[in-house]
């Protein structure tokens, strides 16, 4: 039945794109995370090297300078050890144990990559890798990306700990209150931000404070979450108590079985997408430089996940 649900989902009516430095990234941004110990053991690094950081990265970002993809790959792969450490290795399965990592990896964040301030050594490798990523988003010397991306990511880590007091509680939110929540969980805002610091032309904050474009934004977050939650709903099923899943939610507030919760959700992405195409095209017709590459980066980035779900190892 889950496999009639992913055949059921539509495919995006977006070019697929790849950047052609793919390969050289995900060797350097390996490295990376060797440096810093990030994942310290076999089967961590496996599982990670497995999640291809680098072939999504340059899905999503086809045309980012190569520094730019360098730094979008670094960030995609410190999601994947956060959300594994949560959701794999148990530190999000108790909202006091994930409480001191959360409050370190915030302290990180208040510096605003600072150059001047000493780097958080004894707060873990989780915590020098992320101030090495606001380090060098600093260095771009965009003061507009650098705060929107510590902003997003206060909220993702916050969220962290909305999730751990639901699986502490064994609680399944309700649907309303899930997607709204997966908006942070997912790690996709301040994806999206990296991305945009990653091309040019760049997209000014008053145009991005459009109601037409913040809504598009919202609904492309909620896509890419979609689609990451049907593919890898089939590995989470089997893990309990799970309920940060749409499928999950879907069945938990309608009492629908797992069929149908699989085909509703399903609907939900195809309806999503059908929207966000006549939003784009309508914005499209009239849109400037700026504007052109906000639409571009979030067509990118919805195709990405789409593709690159579709033969993530990480799924299985």
């Amino acid at each position: 039945m889950r496999g009639f649900a992913l055949s059921a989902l539509h495919e995006p009516p977006f070019p697929a794109r790849r950047h052609p430095d793919v390969e050289r990234i995900a060797r350097e941004s390996a490295g990376w995370v060797g440096d810093l110990g990030l994942v310290d053991d076999p089967a961590g690094r496996r599982r990670l090297a497995g999640a291809h950081a680098a072939e999504l990265a340059g899905r999503a970002s086809p045309q980012a300078s190569p520094d730019g993809l360098r730094l979008l790959t670094d960030l995609i792969n410190w999601l994947f050890v956060m959300d594994d450490a949560c959701d794999d290795d148990g530190l999000g399965a108790d909202p006091t144990r994930l409480a001191p990592t959360v409050a370190a990896l915030l302290a990180v964040l208040d510096r605003h990559g600072d150059p001047d301030a000493p780097a958080p050594s004894d707060a873990g490798p989780l915590a020098v890798a992320l101030d090495d990523l606001c380090r060098r988003v600093r260095g771009q010397r965009q003061p507009a990306l650098l705060l929107r991306l510590v902003s997003q990511l206060r909220e993702y880590l916050l969220a962290l700990l909305w999730e751990a007091a639901n699986r502490e509680h064994r609680r399944v939110p309700g649907v309303a209150e899930y997607t709204q929540m997966r908006r942070h969980t997912g790690g996709v805002r301040p994806s999206f931000t990296v991305t945009d610091l990653a091309r040019t032309p760049r997209t000014g904050a008053a145009q991005r404070s459009e109601p037409a474009l913040a809504a598009l934004d919202a609904l492309a977050t909620d896509l890419v979450c979609w689609c990451n939650d049907l593919f890898s709903y089939g590995k989470e099923r089997g893990v309990a108590p799970e309920a940060h899943n749409l499928v999950t939610t879907i069945a938990g507030e309608n009492g629908q079985d797992e069929p149908a919760a699989l085909r509703a959700a399903a609907a939900r992405f195809n309806t999503a997408l059908a929207t966000y195409a006549e939003r784009d095209a309508a914005l499209a017709g009239a849109a400037d430089d700026g504007v052109r590459a906000f639409l571009d980066t979030r067509r990118d980035w919805i195709r990405a996940t789409y593709d690159w779900s579709r033969a993530a190892a990480r799924y299985t």
